[in-house]
């Protein structure tokens, strides 16, 4: 009882900073000017003139809703990431208990930089992408609930897909895998990276690639950070024998 009592103020915590972080922006700049920014993309790669569409009656109101929501989740990401490590560290070691400020702070960074990168870099392509392959019979204008649930998706996926080197070196500093298997299983973690890319993005060959690769390198970038962690305290413990024995 007394873990569920923990787990429940934690989350109750969690839960208030996000409110608090919402009721700030719901007040400035406000819901819709948030959206503007989020529909900047897919409006650029518009022809001019041509505007999203809303069809359901309270969807002007409930999407900027949402997509302000979203950007609360985001800015009070490094107080929930607290939350969760206070949770889980009264179970660590003190040395494990050490990387709490560095992986909160190393967390939000890194899903800060996918959700960037997917913003400036892969919504502009994808839509310029889509808007350059469409017959010119057509007039593109797309619905702004369904253009939410794609960004939200797409900011998910690459923001978890920034979290891989975290990920990696976790399993390597805890001891359940070793960086010789990770290297190991290199050959799996592409296929697998490109099989998540082809369920997650759109059916096409642009937004696939600009999920996998990422993926692939910040794989690679992990094994290399382990790697380097996971030398650097045999070369202190050897330096530290070399000194008694002198």
């Amino acid at each position: 009882m007394s873990h569920l009592i923990e787990l429940r103020t934690r989350l109750m915590k969690a839960v208030a900073a996000i409110l608090v972080v919402f009721v700030v922006l719901f007040i400035y700049p406000g819901p819709s000017a948030i959206y503007d920014l989020l529909a900047q993309p897919m409006l650029a790669s518009l022809p001019a003139g041509t505007r999203m569409i809303a069809t359901g009656v309270i969807t002007p109101f409930m999407v900027p809703v949402k997509v302000t929501l979203l950007a609360s989740f985001v800015v009070a990401l490094p107080v929930v990431l607290y939350q969760a490590w206070s949770f889980v560290a009264p179970g660590l070691y003190k040395h494990e208990q050490r990387l709490a400020l560095p992986l909160i702070a190393s967390s939000t960074l890194l899903f800060l930089l996918g959700m960037a990168f997917c913003y400036f870099v892969v919504f502009r392509t994808v839509f310029q992408f889509i808007a350059n392959f469409a017959p010119h019979s057509i007039t593109p204008a797309p619905d702004i609930e369904a253009y939410v649930g794609f960004v939200m998706t797409m900011f998910l996926a690459f923001g978890i897909t920034f979290e891989v080197p975290i990920a990696v070196i976790l399993l390597v500093k805890t001891g359940m895998v070793s960086v010789a298997k990770l290297r190991h299983a290199r050959g799996y973690v592409i296929v697998g990276a490109f099989i998540i890319a082809a369920v997650i993005t759109p059916p096409d060959v642009v937004s696939q690639f600009m999920l996998a690769l990422p993926l692939c390198l910040l794989y690679e970038i992990g094994i290399l950070v382990a790697a380097f962690l996971e030398k650097a305290p045999k070369a202190s413990a050897s330096t530290e024998v070399d000194s008694s024995s002198d």
